[in-house]
């Protein structure tokens, strides 16, 4: 059976490929990257697919018109539109138009989607099943969805970046460890402390500042020890959602200036991991990881709990620490009972690839209709070339979508003012 993963940044092709890659050998395995303001370069696109059955030279750049031309020729049973939501709308409606070959369209969420939302279920409303990662996930969009009146499938799925060997500590491991400590059973083989970074989390220059000054307190605190900022991008290159400041020119603007342990790299995370004592994140996916190897957690709350920072999903965990146990190094283990509900639930109760096997069996019976798309806004054809070119930006070449974007931007700034005089 043939698989083909569609990626855009590189979240969601680290995302994709590794979801993939826990497919069996009965699969044969294919990846494109859909050319996009927020395709990878190189260098992410080489690390979001470290340790993953795919290299770069495996993933080619396609456009949209080509990407159809590709499921014609290739005729894949399933294609897994790892993308942006927006983009999953583009590119489901793109599925559907081939022309005499209907294969099974997943999608799914990459990370952490605790609060459940709205858009993330209206954009994935074409496909036939959406992959989530936790029991609470699955419960949470589940009623969502019932709410809004989707048939929405949704199947659980072990985070596909957590190794298979991993599991979480037991309940004797749960409260306070200093960097490097373990819990009985686990080992990390590491010294260094990795921050997790975020393009959009915390948002705030000031806050940011703040933050890069507690990890440089830290490291101060522990000259034998490195303190690592992970970061997914650099020198200007894309990420899923973009980054106004930068952690890597932050750090020159520190009083006092960071020590020469405060470092800045990039890479793939399970490297940093293996190399790890502790980590510390605002709301990473990158916690969940850690809490699987064993690894010790801080997630500083003087921000605050909110879903604009998404961090609500690990209220209960017992991560949660403030900026002075971060300078001072002290760091938790997670609550059992929290990992059983949140990400960690042990993959002998995922369902995605059951429920795949149905749906794939149900195409080749020809009893799987294509599902009708949830739409909130009206303007027929014009709407979707103006989604399309919103979506892809300049790699968008159809006149369509050059129309709809020359109509759409001033109909749009009509709008929004005519809005700000109602609310006024």
């Amino acid at each position: 059976m043939r698989f083909l993963v569609v990626g855009d940044s590189d979240s969601y092709i680290k995302w994709g490929a590794a979801l993939a890659s826990t497919l069996g050998p009965e699969w044969q395995k294919q990846l494109v990257v859909l050319a996009s303001p927020v395709k990878p370069s190189p260098a992410q696109l080489e690390a979001a697919l470290a340790a993953t059955d795919f290299c770069s030279a495996d993933a080619r750049e396609v456009p949209l018109a080509e990407l159809q031309q590709l499921i014609e020729q290739e005729r894949p049973d399933v294609v897994l539109a790892a993308l942006r939501g927006p983009v999953v709308r583009v590119v489901a409606r793109a599925v559907r138009g081939v022309l005499g070959h209907r294969p099974v369209l997943l999608s799914g969420l990459p990370g952490i989607t605790i609060p459940a939302a709205r858009k993330a279920v209206t954009y994935r409303s074409h496909v036939d099943m959406v992959v989530l990662h936790s029991r609470r996930e699955v419960r949470e969009f589940s009623a969502l969805a019932a709410e809004m009146g989707s048939t929405q499938r949704f199947g659980l799925a072990t985070l596909p970046f957590i190794p298979a060997d991993a599991h979480p500590a037991g309940p004797a491991a749960s409260g306070s460890a200093p960097a490097g400590s373990a819990p009985s059973g686990s080992a990390p083989s590491g010294t260094d402390v990795i921050f997790a970074s975020q393009a959009i989390v915390p948002r705030e220059r000031e806050d940011r500042l703040l933050l890069l000054g507690w990890l440089a307190e830290l490291a101060r605190r522990g000259p034998e020890r490195r303190v690592v900022v992970k970061v997914r991008a650099v020198g200007g290159e894309a990420q899923t959602h973009a980054e106004t400041y930068d952690f890597a020119e932050l750090m020159r603007e520190l009083d006092p200036p960071a020590p020469s342990n405060l470092v800045v790299e990039g890479g793939p995370m399970g490297q940093h991991l293996a190399r790890a004592g502790a980590l510390v994140t605002v709301s990473s996916t990158a916690a969940i990881e850690a809490v699987a190897a064993g690894i010790p957690v801080l997630l500083p709350n003087d921000f605050g709990v909110s879903p604009h920072l998404i961090n609500v999903v690990f209220e209960g965990s017992g991560l949660f620490g403030d900026s002075e146990q971060l300078m001072a190094g002290e760091f938790h283990q997670a609550a059992p009972e929290w990992c059983d509900d949140n990400y960690l639930h042990g993959r002998e109760h995922d369902s995605w690839v059951g429920m795949l096997d149905e749906l794939v069996a149900a195409n080749a019976r020809a009893t799987l209709p294509w599902r009708m798309a949830r739409e909130t806004v009206v303007g027929g054809g014009l709407r979707r070339a103006w989604d399309r070119r919103k979506a892809l930006g300049t790699y968008d070449h159809s006149i369509s979508g050059s129309l709809a974007w020359l109509v759409g931007v001033p109909l749009r700034a009509v709008v929004r003012r005519l809005r700000r005089i109602r609310a006024s």
